[in-house]
């Protein structure tokens, strides 16, 4: 069977459609700080202000990932955050300063409930680090 561009981008459609996630007990085990400690704090920092550790002798500044719903109209653009970290929006300085995520393990696959009812498989890391993310906002 033919892969084609449509079939690859087709998870990322439809993530583009989601509401908040179902409640799963699977996505409960997944520890959202704690994989932003391990994966993101360096480079954002622990307060996730840009500054970690590594921020300095990178060629772009990573984000403040505090202000993210506030650049964004104060609502936090939960699709494009976990399209940036899996690595599908990706495009000039991310592709070559920030690791792809989606290329590794992010745990089982949870079931979020889009705005048809229908459901997008996301993974369980990918799912709680944004929820982390999201719970930073100021």
């Amino acid at each position: 069977m033919k892969t084609t561009y449509a079939m690859l981008a087709l998870p990322a459609l439809l993530a583009a459609c989601m509401t908040e996630p179902a409640s799963n007990p699977e996505s409960e085990a997944v520890d959202g700080a704690a994989f932003y400690a391990e994966n993101c704090a360096a480079c954002h920092g622990p307060a996730a202000m840009g500054n970690g550790p590594l921020a300095e002798g990178l060629p772009v500044q990573p984000a403040n990932l505090t202000t993210l719903a506030s650049g964004n109209g104060g609502t936090f653009p939960r699709n494009e955050v976990m399209s940036y970290i899996d690595g599908y929006l990706r495009g000039g300085h991310y592709a070559d300063v920030m690791p792809e995520f989606g290329a590794g393990d992010l745990g089982p696959q949870i079931i979020v409930e889009n705005e048809d009812g229908t459901g997008t498989p996301v993974p369980a890391a990918l799912l709680a680090v944004t929820d982390y993310l999201e719970s930073l906002q100021r």
